[in-house]
């Protein structure tokens, strides 16, 4: 594969960017496209082993950084490592682009300027993928549409079920509305007309889910607006890092404490392992026309590699192709499409 990576993306760039795609590319054997400032890409590629690695890089003079805000940046960063990575995917020179850097940035200029929307998409949904107990979860939209309407989420249903069977290789995935209680007519009327919708849909529906179920690994894919999704995704990051925290000082506490967390410290770092974002590194935006992997700004050379990993399940599971193939041969969201 040809994978292009924004070497300007995380918030340590080039650093972590650099080192990640070597990683992947010594792992996987792929052609990573590393998309920034010529010098400084190769500055810090002399800091690595690159021996028998195909590692390109195409110069960008201009980057997006976490301030620029992605109205403005649409049109007025041409040059930036976002617009022309993405450009290289359009024009059929990268199988996929990841990027850890402004993620509403990477939404508009995806979306309006490079890819477009696949014929049919209301709305490309932003995804974050939960690993817990060693299963992956798929959560959508988690930011990029506030306000949404009900046959939104009925194709995001679909996207989700679509990239956990294909990229995640979950047969029939279980899809849910993310809901204040698991009956049905719980719920918004966002949620209530929404679940109508994807009863019926083709999908995997099994109906409404708390969060309790969802972090119990009783869906696959779960399904919500992007204000909802987002404020959730950031209550259960601050709640990890808090109870964490909340460990380690009791640990602190006396003697007998300490020697506890001495033995349990293996274990400690076998759940932190389950739950650290950077082990999944990044999620797809779904409803684009091609693979675009957006990691956290905090990425690390791990991180940044697994989200090259991410780009190639979504890749060999021919994931946009299968979106678009759903969106017209599912009766009922062929239907709100049109």
């Amino acid at each position: 594969m040809r994978i292009v990576l924004d070497a300007m993306g995380s918030d340590q760039h080039p650093g972590p960017d650099v080192e990640g795609a070597v990683l992947a590319a010594r792992e996987y054997g792929d052609t990573i496209i590393l998309v920034g400032d010529r010098a400084t890409i190769e500055r810090e590629l002399g800091r690595h082993d690159t021996t028998g690695l195909t590692l390109e890089i195409v110069h960008a003079p201009q980057k997006i950084v976490m301030t620029d805000k992605p109205a403005a940046v649409g049109r007025g960063k041409p040059e930036s490592s976002m617009h022309i990575g993405l450009g290289l995917v359009k024009d059929g020179q990268g199988d996929a682009f990841v990027t850890a850097g402004n993620t509403g940035a990477a939404l508009a200029v995806a979306t309006l300027h490079k890819l477009h929307r696949i014929q049919g998409v209301h709305r490309p949904a932003l995804s974050t993928i939960l690993s817990l107990g060693g299963q992956s979860i798929v959560l959508l939209d988690v930011g990029a549409n506030t306000d949404t309407r009900a046959e939104w989420l009925l194709q995001y249903g679909l996207m989700g079920s679509i990239y956990a069977e294909r990229a995640l290789k979950r047969s029939r995935p279980r899809v849910a509305l993310l809901s204040n209680g698991e009956e049905a007519g719980k719920g918004t009327a966002l949620v209530q007309e929404a679940a109508e919708l994807l009863t019926g849909s083709g999908v995997n529906f099994i109906g409404n889910a708390e969060p309790k179920e969802i972090l119990h690994g009783q869906v696959d894919v779960a399904v919500m607006d992007g204000f909802s999704g987002n404020v959730m995704i950031k209550t259960l990051e601050a709640l990890a890092q808090v109870v964490f925290d909340l460990i380690r000082q009791e640990l602190m506490v006396d003697t007998r404490s300490k020697v506890a967390g001495l033995l349990a410290k293996p274990a400690f770092r076998r759940v932190h392992r389950q739950i650290d974002p950077f082990e999944i590194g990044g999620a797809p935006l779904l409803g684009v026309d091609g693979v675009v992997i957006i990691g956290h700004g905090r990425s690390n050379a791990v991180a940044v590699k697994n989200a090259i990993r991410q780009a190639r399940l979504a890749v060999e599971g021919q994931v946009v192709d299968a979106i678009r193939q759903g969106l017209t041969q599912a009766p009922a969201i062929q239907e709100q499409s049109d």
